[in-house]
């Protein structure tokens, strides 16, 4: 079975073009309910990978006091690799199948209030360089709705300034054009114009530290959480949600859902009717408020 989870992550990260992210989760979850049924890094039979070893792991994944969307991506993982089995004939059946998955508590996305986001952007005056580059990130973060994987991969390829245009890459490698605000792109500029980059290769990273690499994940994060504590009542705002306040905020003055749907690149609508609840909550709030009955 270990032999088979090697071939399904390659098969997976070549034909379904996973991310590393995913991948890493992938490996860990199916790793640790191997590791349950013949112990660390031991060989497991074909004959071990059965309901009750899984129905077991799950139990495993809440003893650690993990939540419930831990256990559904590990069952996600767990079917996956099941079928890639039985097709490959390495099961018979498909032992996950018979497993439910549990259910998860409906969790509204969290935005930022778009007076007080615009006021603390428009606070950022510093005029060095990490402070450019900090207000330029955060600006085309809320300015086009992007994940911060996607933030932290932008090359200088994919900045078109003539259209204000992005090209971005999401999740499972697929690529979208979006639009950016005159203000997000003149914060780029400046950015850029103080750190002397000019024009740049195309391959280069559009945010990079102060020696030159690529920004990651954790530092965009760091960014985000000390620039606009304020905003969030010292709470930690994060990444995403700038994407949050980005489409909840379109969708308050009147922009269509698919509209949203493709400036996030999501694959199905359903994830995005999410921020329609958002919005509902808003007008229920406000109505309470106003009505003289309500």
């Amino acid at each position: 079975m270990r032999e088979a989870l090697e071939l399904f992550l390659s098969e997976f990260a070549a034909q379904r073009r996973g991310s590393a992210h995913t991948l890493a989760a992938y490996r860990r979850d199916i790793g640790r309910a191997l590791d349950l049924a013949g112990g660390v890094d031991r060989p497991v039979p074909a004959s071990a990978w059965t309901r009750e070893l899984l129905e077991r792991a799950l139990r495993e994944i809440y003893r650690r006091g993990q939540a419930a969307a831990s256990a559904a991506r590990a069952l996600a993982a767990w079917r996956s690799f099941s079928r890639f089995c039985v097709r490959r004939g390495v099961l018979d059946h498909d032992p996950a199948r018979a497993i439910t998955f549990p259910r998860l508590p409906r969790r509204l996305p969290r935005t930022l209030p778009s007076l007080d986001l615009g006021a603390a952007l428009d606070r950022m005056t510093g005029e060095d360089p990490a402070s450019l580059r900090d207000r330029a990130l955060i600006e085309i973060a809320y300015s086009a709705g992007l994940r911060v994987s996607e933030l932290t991969g932008l090359n200088r390829g994919d900045v078109d300034r003539a259209g204000r245009l992005l090209r971005v890459r999401g999740k499972g490698r697929r690529e979208r054009i979006v639009p950016v605000g005159e203000g997000a792109f003149a914060a780029l500029d400046r950015y850029l114009a103080a750190a002397g980059r000019g024009a740049g290769r195309a391959d280069e990273p559009v945010f990079a530290g102060g020696r030159g690499p690529r920004l990651s994940n954790r530092t965009v994060q760091r960014v985000v959480r000390r620039r606009l504590a304020e905003v969030a009542g010292g709470l930690g705002v994060t990444p995403h949600a700038l994407r949050h306040s980005f489409a909840s905020h379109l969708l308050d003055r009147g922009a269509d859902l698919r509209a949203i749907q493709e400036l996030l690149g999501h694959r199905s609508l359903a994830s995005t009717q999410v921020y329609t609840h958002v919005s509902t909550a808003r007008l229920r709030k406000a109505y309470e408020q106003a009505h003289p009955r309500a």
